[in-house]
């Protein structure tokens, strides 16, 4: 009995792991088309930093070849380094001075940083 049910958890496992196998395919394939499109709208081409930010979520940092940058959101590392690799990003270690200094930012984000430090509306 006990070689049974062991037998049963793990074919459920398998089919567990091949239905997680086909999600986490999904999810890279769909992160690999927004970083193209990205790229293909800020100079056609861009680079990546990617950072834990909590509950295994991992922030792709993206910057465009025009110096525009954004950010995308996966559901582990792996789906994150795989879908900027799939993509054609270049991938840096660390958001640092050379990759910051590729970024321009533009009168919004000048307006909400002097905005929340300077005597701006009230961040709550």
């Amino acid at each position: 009995m006990a070689d049974t049910k062991q037998a049963d958890e793990q074919l459920d496992d398998q089919a567990a792991g091949g239905r997680t196998d086909k999600r986490d395919e999904r999810r890279t394939a769909a992160l690999a088309k927004a970083v193209r499109a990205f790229a293909a709208s800020h100079g056609g081409s861009a680079e990546a930093q990617l950072a834990h930010i909590g509950r295994g979520r991992v922030r792709i940092a993206l910057v465009g070849a025009d110096g525009q940058w954004g950010n995308l959101v996966a559901d582990s590392r792996d789906i994150a380094r795989a879908a900027a690799e799939r993509a054609g990003a270049e991938l840096h270690e660390d958001f640092d001075g050379e990759l910051a200094a590729k970024v321009r930012t533009g009168p919004y984000e000048w307006s909400r940083m002097a905005g929340i430090q300077v005597g701006g509306p009230a961040n709550t």
